[in-house]
């Protein structure tokens, strides 16, 4: 097992929550040609770190105060993601990305890439190999933030996701929004570790493509972390925190559904009436899933096969659900982290109200919880 660096709470305690660390900055003038700095654009005024499982190993600032690349066109968001000078990226507008174009973000640590309001990736590709928008390996340090990722639609032909973390570690992934990823919304998988999904909204608001030569007519799964029960190799990582998420209308099932990880679902809201499971417990995971609501869904905490390590069910609220709600009889991992946890009626209203779950901000801001 890793050592698990503690790290001093950088947080603002308010009557909703607290303050969830990241750089702020002011939104900059476009030039998606530019991947140099730009002496004219609005300095960083301050770096903040994440919390959660993010804030161990070291932390993560992701780009810190590096001055923003600005980038509207695919070509432009390419280049300044796989440019390892970059460290900074402002997405303005929507970008589409090309059949088959699913930009590859490998080998790079300290990086932060945010959208600018209502800046949004689309992908269109529902093939197998052309599908996703991004898919990041062996990186370390990267925040992204406020950001709309939409695919093409669920199609069971072992495609890609919106967004793949692959063996990463100290990623925090931001007030971000998935839609319709083809194969899945968000997967982390093969040793990646120390990851927070905070204010994220999975949703798919577009009908299941049939007919998939995987087997499954309906394919709208929102987050796999782990690979498959013989990646053993991922025993000891893939320690992550889900916090004031919003698993939304059209998500059927992996809400998460987790294999050996030390997974914190905290503070998150369910309302997927498209449900047949929501947090699924798979091989060897240990999970607390705690301060949630549940409300109008299918199976809550699903335990699967029953070979979890550790399954928790603690101060969560079931609102007209059907199914399990329990844990497995053995408590799970005690964070080794703090902040502070809201009532499960209180994390709703934090979830769903204004600047709450997707890419609500207006940029690269610090948020109070």
């Amino acid at each position: 097992m890793k050592a698990h660096v503690k790290m001093p709470a950088v947080f603002a305690v308010a009557l909703t929550g607290i303050l969830f660390g990241c750089s702020k900055q002011s939104d900059v003038s476009a030039d998606e040609n530019l991947l140099t700095p730009n002496t004219t654009m609005a300095a960083v005024a301050a770096t903040c770190s994440a919390q959660g499982w993010a804030s161990q190993n070291g932390g993560t600032t992701g780009g810190g105060t590096a001055t923003a690349t600005v980038v509207t066109t695919y070509a432009a968001l390419k280049t300044a993601i796989q440019n390892s000078s970059v460290k900074m990226i402002q997405v303005n507008g929507t970008i589409t990305i090309p059949a088959a174009g699913r930009i590859s973000f490998q080998d790079q640590s300290g990086k932060t890439i945010y959208g600018s309001s209502g800046a949004k990736l689309v992908s269109a590709d529902q093939t197998a190999s052309g599908s996703g928008i991004i898919y990041m390996k062996r990186c370390n340090n990267i925040i992204i933030r406020n950001l709309i990722f939409e695919g093409a639609g669920a199609y069971d032909v072992d495609g890609n996701d919106n967004l793949t973390v692959d063996a990463c570690n100290n990623v925090w992934v931001d007030h971000c929004e998935f839609r319709d990823g083809v194969d899945g919304n968000f997967d982390i998988k093969n040793v990646s570790d120390y990851i927070t999904v905070s204010y994220c909204k999975f949703t798919y608001l577009k009908a299941p493509k049939p007919d998939g030569p995987g087997g499954s007519d309906d394919h709208r799964f929102a987050n796999l972390i782990g690979s498959g029960d013989g990646a053993t190799a991922d025993r000891t990582h893939l320690n992550i925190t889900f916090v004031r998420c919003w698993w939304a209308a059209g998500c059927k099932g992996r809400m998460p559904r987790v294999r050996f990880g030390k997974v914190h679902v905290v503070n998150n809201y369910f309302n997927s009436t498209a449900s047949s499971n929501c947090v699924q417990a798979g091989f060897e995971a240990n999970l607390l899933v705690e301060g949630n609501t549940f409300e109008n869904v299918t199976k809550p905490i699903d335990l699967m096969s029953n070979n979890s390590t550790a399954v928790q069910s603690k101060n969560n609220v079931f609102t007209n659900v059907s199914g399990n709600t329990s844990g497995n009889g053995v408590n799970a991992f005690t964070p080794p982290y703090s902040f502070t946890i809201l009532s499960a009626a209180a994390a709703k209203t934090a979830v769903t109200g204004s600047g709450g779950a997707g890419a609500t901000l207006s940029g690269n801001s610090c948020t109070s919880f």
